[in-house]
C-alpha cells in the first residue's frame, strides 16, 4: 500500500487535516480566553457550538458525500476551514475579533470537519482493494490518534510562544497543506453507481435523434432523489442490515455509557483520589499511545484470529479496564501508574475495535451508500452522549462518586455483550465484499 502514491497522498492529507482539526479545538477556546477574556459560560457555549455539527449535520453529510467525489468534498472542506480560521486570525490581529466571530468560526470548522471525516472514510473504499481496507484504516486511524495527542499540545505551544491569532493562522496553513496533498490524488474516482447510471442516461442524445417520436413506454430520465430521501435510504439500509444494526446499537451503548463514565471519572480523580492537575493529565494522556498501538494491532489481528473474535474480545478487555478504577485509593505513585495502565489498555483495545468496525462497515456497504452508512452510525452512536453526561452527573450527586463510577463503567460492557449476540461475533478472517452492489 505504501507504494501506492495516491494512498500516500490521501494519508498525508488526512494526517495534516486531523492535526489542524485537533489543534483548532485548543486554539479557538484559548483565543476566547486570552484575547476576549471570556468566562466559563461563554467558553462552554463556544465548545458546544463547535461540537453541535456532529449531531446536526452528520446525516446530511453522508447524503452529500454519496453524491459527490470524495476528493472534491475533502478539498472544499479544507479550503473552507482554512478561510474560516484565516478570517478569525485577521480579525484578531486587527483587534476586531469578538465572541460572535469566534462562534461562527468554530461552527464552520466543526461543520466542515464533519464533511471531511465522512468523506475520507468513504474515499478509502474507492481507492484501495477490498483486502487492503483494514490495513488502510489502520494507517488512517493511527494518524487520527497521533493528531489527538499532538494537536492539543501543538495548539497550546503556539498560543504560548506566539499569540492566539498567529496560532489560528498556523491551523489555517495545516488545512491548506492538506488540501494540496489531496488535490494531487491522480486516480479518477468514479461516481457511486446510481449517480453514474443517471449521468449515462442523460448523456445519450443519439438515441433521441434516431427516434424523434419516442415510444410512450420509454422511461424519462429520473431526477436525483432529494437529500432527505437519501438520508432515509441510509437509515433504512443500516437498520435493515443485521450486522450494521448491531454496530449502531453497540456504538450507542458504548458512547452513552462512556459519556456517563467520563463525567464521573473527571470528578473522581481530583476529589476522591486527590490527584493534581498534572497527574490527571498524565492519566488521561496514556490513552493516546494506546490508540496508536491499537491501530498497529488492527492491521494484523483480525486477519489472524477473525474479525468477530477481535471485536468482542477487544471491546470486553478495553471497556472492562475501567472496572478497576473504583477500587483505587489515595494519590500515591502506584495509583497514578495504575490509572496510566487503565488508560493504556482502554486506548489500545478501544482503537482496535474502532478500526475493525470501520473495515467491517466498509466491506458490508455498497459504494453508493458508504457516506450515508458512516454518517448514520456516527449520528446514532454520538446522539446519546449528552444524555449520558447528564446521567453521570445525576448519579454522582445521588449515589456518590465511587458507586457511580462502578455502575457507569459496568454499563460500557453492554457494547461487547450486544456484539457477542449479533452476527458480528461470527465474522471470520475475511469479510464479504458488498461494495459493488447497487443500492
Amino acid at each position: 500500500m505504501w507504494r501506492d502514491r495516491d494512498f500516500r497522498r490521501l494519508w498525508v492529507g488526512q494526517t495534516v487535516s486531523q492535526l489542524g482539526e485537533h489543534t483548532t479545538l485548543v486554539v479557538l477556546p484559548l483565543c476566547a480566553v486570552l484575547t476576549l477574556d471570556a468566562g466559563a459560560g461563554e467558553l462552554g457555549v463556544l465548545r458546544a457550538v463547535g461540537q453541535a455539527p456532529i449531531l446536526l449535520l452528520s446525516l446530511l453529510a453522508g447524503a452529500w458525500v454519496d453524491r459527490w467525489r470524495t476528493r472534491t468534498v475533502m478539498v472544499l472542506a479544507d479550503v473552507g476551514r482554512a478561510l474560516a480560521l484565516g478570517a478569525a486570525a485577521v480579525a484578531g490581529l486587527l483587534g476586531a475579533l469578538g465572541l460572535p466571530a469566534l462562534l461562527v468560526a468554530g461552527f464552520a470548522v466543526g461543520a466542515l470537519s464533519v464533511f471531511f471525516d465522512v468523506a475520507y472514510q468513504s474515499s478509502l473504499v474507492r481507492l484501495v482493494e477490498h483486502d487492503q481496507l483494514v490495513r488502510g484504516n489502520s494507517a488512517l486511524e493511527g494518524s487520527r490518534s497521533a493528531a489527538q495527542i499532538a494537536g492539543p499540545a501543538l495548539g497550546g505551544a503556539l498560543v504560548s510562544l506566539l499569540s492566539a491569532p498567529i496560532a489560528a493562522v498556523s491551523g489555517a496553513l495545516l488545512f491548506a497543506l492538506s488540501c494540496l496533498s489531496i488535490r494531487r490524488i491522480r486516480r479518477r474516482e468514479s461516481l457511486p453507481e446510481p449517480t453514474r447510471e443517471r449521468s449515462q442516461r442523460l448523456q445519450e442524445p443519439t438515441q433521441e435523434c434516431s427516434h424523434p417520436h419516442p415510444e410512450p413506454t420509454q422511461e424519462p430520465p429520473r431526477r436525483p432523489p432529494r437529500v432527505w430521501r437519501r438520508i432515509r435510504e441510509g437509515l433504512r439500509f443500516v437498520v435493515g442490515d443485521t450486522s450494521l444494526r448491531a454496530v449502531c446499537l453497540a456504538s450507542a451503548a458504548f458512547q452513552f455509557s462512556l459519556a456517563a463514565t467520563m463525567t464521573v471519572y473527571l470528578l473522581f480523580l481530583p476529589r476522591e483520589l486527590h490527584l493534581s492537575g498534572t497527574e490527571v493529565g498524565l492519566a488521561l494522556a496514556a490513552t493516546g499511545p494506546g490508540a496508536l498501538l491499537g491501530s498497529l494491532l488492527a492491521a494484523r489481528l483480525p486477519g489472524r484470529f477473525g474479525h468477530g473474535v477481535v471485536l468482542v474480545s477487544a471491546a470486553a478487555l478495553g471497556d472492562g479496564a475501567f472496572l478497576f478504577v473504583p477500587a483505587l485509593h489515595g494519590s500515591s505513585a502506584r495509583t497514578v501508574l495504575a490509572l496510566v495502565a487503565v488508560s493504556l489498555v482502554f486506548g489500545t483495545f478501544g482503537q482496535l475495535v474502532n478500526v475493525t468496525v470501520m473495515g467491517v462497515r466498509q466491506a458490508l456497504t455498497p459504494d453508493g451508500m458508504q457516506g450515508r452508512a458512516a454518517a448514520t452510525i456516527t449520528f446514532v452512536g454520538m446522539g446519546l452522549t449528552p444524555l449520558g453526561s447528564l446521567l453521570g452527573g445525576f448519579l454522582a450527586d445521588e449515589w456518590g462518586l465511587r458507586p457511580s463510577l462502578a455502575v457507569t463503567a459496568a454499563g460500557m460492557l453492554l457494547s461487547p455483550l450486544l456484539m457477542s449476540l449479533s452476527p458480528l461475533a461470527r465474522l471470520g478472517r475475511t469479510l464479504p465484499d458488498r461494495r459493488l452492489l447497487v443500492d
